[in-house]
């Protein structure tokens, strides 16, 4: 299909070829421009017999596929980092990935099947990744073991989501002798997808059953040579039990198969979470029967002695639960949108706070962090927009590519200028109105918004949702940003009516219990917490979090981004105990998804920190802290800003525990550093200024103290104004300092003026 060294878009090189199937080639490629080493499937030439609007349905089919497959973010997904025709050439970029599919698995074991604990584990990990796309509206209609590939540390991805159906409409995929009918693969399609019918994601779940069937037993359901015969038993015959051919697999698992190969798509199970819990219960049952010693987990002995062995990688009984190992963004019509940090002041977004409602970082977007979320024009059930000349295309396609790779390195202020120029064009050729042109704009919003630009942002979303029926997914994603905007802006109230309007909106069209409602009710409620209205807020929240741990799991990022959420609510009302207990949760279920030096993990530790000062436990925060501070080290050095915070907890509770020599060294290091990472008059610099006075104060250096409440006054004064509460309790901690160094004309006089000031206070931002 290509020559060696065959160079496409200017970009990407092909090396060597590593795999030829079906629907074409895959090449051990270099990405030119990053530098990184890529794998790149070539799919075959379009077919249409030459038609130019044939080819044209194709290549706008391809690239609406490509898009779904490359917006999907989950560790059991391979990753698609871009798509695009050349010369005819349709092409995908993807991750490169050291590994073997299962069907050389099987191959290698030459006809017998895979031990049970690995069976176990590469089914849960299939679960998961089918779970998560199924959220996301994807079905996948080829899942197969050619299609499932295991790494070398035994993590588990699927492959090809969003191209199969791509491959049925162009006639890519297999055909049947002498029918003409594009068909899947045989051995692994479901009987709704044999006769045509519609398929949705029990489909896919049937298919899972063959691969889990083939694992179990060595081979398919219906081992024949003969491809109709094999889509005849498929559609009519019930296949033997898996266990007729393997005496010692497990009753749950031989059960959970038969089901997965239910006929009817009604009798089959319905959520691929509930197959991974099923998964997981049977691995972890699996783990508890071995008598062996720890160094020989996952050794076969006994019947499956003949099969390869192989080390099992350890993973805790947790991660089983539902939703392992989800790290994508959350779909774009209901981004969930981070809660400022409550008990220091709000600093600048970043691209990681699309992962939880957590104390936003003051500095670059945190390793681990999530990318910006897929184009408004990716949203299920956005209209498919009508292609240009291709020339136009080429040359859209080629700008969208440049902008977004500036967003997906936080280059915002040049994202916004690649947005505009593209705009631009887009109209000019298109129209405003154009759901191209309207997508533009959409993104253009989102690259405003992390640029600190939000009335820009507010502008560009308006337009979105303006040039859109109401209840459009389009409209609907616009208006949502558009309220988090304006409770960006101060403008809570109305943040709210949008919310309830759009939440009111998609309870009407896809239920009180779609994940995307749930967003909007959870946004609702962080809202509700910065209107005051705490009360209302813990009650939604709480109503949320239940929703999301019957629907999604309770250990589902998306549920514990509401239980975090909770937890706040039960801290600003002073409920500090419950509060504990529920950062805690979540910090330990994190640890167990995401790893205890994720940056989520992390937040949730500040808060449990924060608690145990609150219920006066000082030992115990001050553990947490230096815990967290060394954690953050390890991620981002020793002046990530996190780091730092976490530092200056540590100080705070040295101090709370008498310890104030101590407490004052800590202060004073994390000022300096804080100055010189932040700047002077940073926010969080003046809290820990403000810190080494206190601890000045407590020594009874009151000249010293003096003096640096004084410099605290002065910046805040300068970058807040005068009547600023935070001004005004700088002063009153410089009149006190000045009634304990027996200056008490002084700070009368101080006192007097303060009290003036707060007769007429400016707003507080």
């Amino acid at each position: 299909m290509g020559d060696d060294n065959r160079l496409i878009r200017d970009r990407y090189r092909l090396i060597e070829l590593i795999g030829r199937g079906g629907m074409g080639e895959v090449w051990r490629g270099q990405d030119e421009e990053l530098g990184r080493k890529v794998a790149v499937k070539c799919l075959k030439q379009l077919g249409g017999g030459g038609d130019p609007q044939r080819l044209h349905i194709m290549r706008e089919r391809f690239r609406r596929e490509a898009r779904v497959a490359a917006g999907l973010q989950h560790r059991g997904i391979t990753v698609v980092h871009d798509f695009g025709a050349d010369d005819g050439l349709l092409y995908l970029v993807m991750e490169l990935l050291q590994g073997r599919t299962l069907s050389q698995v099987l191959e290698d074991e030459q006809g017998v099947a895979l031990p049970l604990p690995d069976l176990a584990d590469i089914g849960e990990q299939v679960a998961a990744a089918l779970a998560y796309t199924h959220a996301q509206g994807v079905v996948h209609r080829d899942l197969k073991p050619a299609n499932i590939l295991r790494l070398s540390d035994g993590t588990v991805k699927i492959c090809d989501f969003g191209i199969a159906r791509l491959g049925h409409d162009a006639g890519f995929t297999s055909r049947l002798t002498g029918t003409g009918m594009a068909m899947g693969t045989p051995h692994y399609m479901s009987p709704e997808q044999i006769v045509g019918a519609e398929v949705d994601h029990r489909s896919d779940l049937y298919s899972f059953g063959c691969v889990l069937y083939e694992l179990a037993t060595g081979a398919p359901p219906f081992d024949l040579d003969d491809a109709w015969a094999v889509l005849i038993r498929h559609r009519t015959v019930a296949p033997d039990p898996p266990s007729t051919k393997r005496p010692e697999l497990p009753a749950a698992l031989d059960r959970l198969i038969l089901e997965l190969l239910a006929k009817e798509a009604d009798d089959r199970p319905q959520d691929a979470a509930a197959i991974g819990r099923r998964l997981a219960a049977i691995r972890i049952e699996l783990d508890r029967g071995s008598e062996l010693p720890p160094w020989a987990k996952g050794l076969s002995t006994g019947a499956e002695s003949v099969a390869v062995r192989r080390v099992r990688p350890y993973r805790p009984e947790a991660i089983s639960l539902t939703g392992t190992w989800f790290t994508g963004t959350a779909p774009i019509a209901s981004p969930v949108r981070p809660a400022p940090a409550p008990h220091t002041p709000p600093a600048a977004h970043t691209v990681a706070q699309y992962t939880a409602p957590l104390p936003a970082p003051t500095g670059p977007a945190a390793p681990g962090s999530r990318p910006a979320p897929p184009p408004a024009s990716a949203v299920r059930g956005a209209t498919p927009p009508t292609v240009p000349q291709s020339a136009a295309a080429a040359r859209f396609a080629a700008r969208q590519r440049v902008a977004m790779e500036l967003s997906a390195a936080g280059r915002w202020a040049e994202a916004v200028d690649a947005f505009r120029a593209l705009i631009a064009e887009r109209e000019r050729v298109l129209g405003a109105d154009h759901p191209d042109a309207l997508a533009g704009r959409y993104e253009l919003g989102f690259a405003l918004g992390r640029s600190g630009r939000s009335r820009e942002a507010l502008t560009e979303y308006e337009r979105v949702a303006a040039g859109r029926p109401a209840d459009h997914p389009e409209a609907l994603a616009a208006r949502q940003e558009t309220a988090h905007v304006l409770g960006q802006l101060g403008r809570h109230e109305e943040a709210h009516r949008v919310y309830q309007e759009v939440l009111a909106a998609r309870e009407r069209l896809m239920g009180a219990d779609h994940p995307d409602t749930l967003r909007c009710r959870h946004n609702l409620a962080y809202n509700l917490g910065r209107l005051g209205r705490v009360e209302d807020a813990y009650r939604t929240a709480a109503e949320v979090y239940a929703a999301r741990a019957r629907v999604l799991g309770p250990d589902h990022p998306d549920t514990l981004v509401t239980r975090f959420e909770l937890a706040y609510a039960l801290s600003r009302l002073g409920h500090w105990e419950p509060a504990l207990d529920q950062y805690r949760q979540v910090r330990r279920a994190r640890a167990a998804l995401l790893g205890p030096d994720h940056p989520d993990t992390l937040a949730a530790g500040y808060e449990v920190g924060i608690c145990l000062g609150r219920l006066g436990r000082y030992p115990e925060a001050l553990d947490t802290y230096r815990e967290l501070a060394a954690a953050h080290r390890r991620t981002g050095g020793p002046d990530d800003p996190q780091a730092l915070r976490a530092r200056h907890g540590y100080g705070v509770n040295l101090g709370r525990l008498g310890r104030w020599e101590e407490a004052l060294v800590e202060a004073r290091e994390v000022c300096a550093l804080r100055s010189r990472v932040l700047g002077a008059d940073h926010p969080d610099t003046l809290v820990s200024r403000r810190e080494v006075a206190t601890a000045l104060g407590w020594l009874t250096r009151w000249d010293q103290a003096l003096g640096e409440y004084r410099a605290v006054a002065a910046s805040r004064a300068r970058t807040l104004g005068t009547r600023h509460a935070d001004t005004l309790a700088a002063r009153e901690d410089e009149a006190q300092c000045l009634q304990r160094l027996g200056r008490t004309d002084e700070a009368d006089e101080l006192t007097r003026e303060i009290a003036t000031l707060r007769g007429n206070p400016e707003p507080t931002t």
